[in-house]
């Protein structure tokens, strides 16, 4: 079996750099490290907002359809 040996930190974001690099140039490199990181929504209020908007009929009827 092989053994993998992770790089470091450091290693990994300057072979990722370079990877963008070559694959994107310069310019979409800094636009695509420069995008905004989208703020996730805590899985209670996630939770909440499905359940506001849920069909407890449909929900029901489709969890218990193959006892029928």
């Amino acid at each position: 079996m092989k053994t993998n040996i992770l790089m470091d930190d450091v290693q990994l974001a300057q072979s990722a750099v370079e990877a963008l690099l070559k694959a994107l140039g310069p310019v979409e490199t800094a636009r695509f490290l420069a995008l905004p990181v989208q703020k996730r929504t805590d899985s209670v209020r996630r939770h909440r907002d499905w359940q506001r908007h849920a069909d407890k009929n449909l929900i029901f009827d489709n969890a218990f359809k193959a006892q029928k």
